[in-house]
């Protein structure tokens, strides 16, 4: 069943080096790494397809065009299943080509995540658009993306997912200085006046961190274009929110859902297991 939509766009940024899973990822870009047979990337455009958007923009770097290949057509496998008699199969694999319509990006040099967002800019053009971390499972009845649309079709501006962490794994993490946000009367609305991007261990202002779903505005490009590299040499995508919110409201939402960070070895196993 179809969603009406007011934001139309995702970017979902698959051109990272995936350190934290090597050796695995030396020669399969991690986005391709299966959790109970459907690799990462699927589980997010999947994601975005239930939310209702109607196009993905994956950003790729070097050697990761197996990545959107995965959304091809692939007649001759399609009729090699259907031949032995595994037609079930055979569909499972052709809806991946009809899930949404699917655009690539090059990003040359992985230059940090703000970076990757700005290499869709010209397929994003002057609109608001989902951001989706493929690394980042989040599984909830409502999807997570949907539950932030949700949110700013209520209260437009960028909109942050996030919850609450322990602060030991700080480091780990975006985290948000908050304060509540009383118009919004959902309890999950709350305004964000400060960003920090993975703050040493016990320094940490806040509770709440990031967990990879946003809603931009347009205007973050323009915030790309003003930030300075930050957190290992990288153009960080929250310090340009923190630019942003020099000007216009920045929103965080406290989403429903479990959460793993399939991007590391140990919430790889987690997630999987569940």
């Amino acid at each position: 069943m179809s969603v009406s939509c007011t934001i139309r766009k995702v970017v979902i940024p698959a051109a990272g080096l995936g350190i934290r899973l090597l050796p695995a990822t030396k020669a399969v870009p991690k986005e391709m790494m299966p959790i109970a047979g459907r690799p990462l990337i699927q589980f997010a455009v999947e994601e975005a397809a239930a939310s209702g958007l109607e196009t993905v923009i994956l950003v790729v770097g070097k050697g990761k065009n197996l990545v959107a290949e995965h959304f091809h057509r692939n007649l001759e496998l399609e009729d090699a299943l259907v031949q032995r008699g595994k037609s079930e199969d055979a569909e499972l694999i052709r809806r991946l080509s009809e899930l949404i319509e699917i655009r690539t990006v090059h990003q040359d040099v992985p230059l940090g995540l703000a970076d990757a967002i700005r290499s869709a800019r010209a397929l994003v053009g002057n609109e608001p658009f989902a951001v989706i971390l493929p690394d980042v499972l989040i599984d909830a009845p409502i999807p997570c993306t949907r539950q932030l649309i949700n949110c700013y079709d209520k209260h437009p501006g960028c909109t942050i997912a996030t919850r609450t962490i322990d602060p030991a794994q700080a480091d780990r993490f975006g985290v948000l200085d908050v304060v509540p946000f009383s118009e919004a009367g959902d309890g999950r609305t709350l305004r964000v006046v400060g960003v920090t991007e993975r703050p040493q261990p016990g320094s940490a202002f806040s509770h709440y961190g990031i967990f990879g779903r946003y809603i931009l505005e347009p205007a973050i490009f323009s915030c790309i274009d003003r930030t300075r590299p930050g957190f290992a040499g990288e153009l960080q995508l929250a310090d340009s929110l923190l630019l942003s919110a020099e000007r216009a409201p920045l929103y965080a939402y406290l989403f429903q859902g479990a959460h793993y960070d399939a991007g590391n070895k140990l919430g790889f196993v987690q997630a999987t297991v569940a």
